[in-house]
């Protein structure tokens, strides 16, 4: 089972880049826990300075922008 974090502060672009993920692991049909993180403290722990972003299994792997589903898509297969 993957373990998605989106952090974010919940500024528009961070309630995007959840919903994009959120569609994909249903369209996959992924088990997943999907968490959003929105205290500054924890956001910070990933020495992540500008969001949203999005940790796949305690990695981050996108930062700063809002994914597109493709590039979700590849990160999760």
């Amino acid at each position: 089972m993957k373990n998605i974090k989106i952090l974010g502060t919940g500024c528009p672009k961070c309630k995007q880049t959840e919903a994009i993920v959120r569609q994909v692991v249903e369209e996959l049909e992924l088990e997943a826990q999907i968490e959003k993180v929105e205290d500054m403290m924890q956001i910070m722990a990933y020495h992540v300075l500008s969001t949203p972003a999005v940790v796949i299994d305690e990695e981050v792997k996108i930062r700063g922008r809002v994914p597109t589903a493709s590039e979700i898509r590849g990160l999760l297969n």
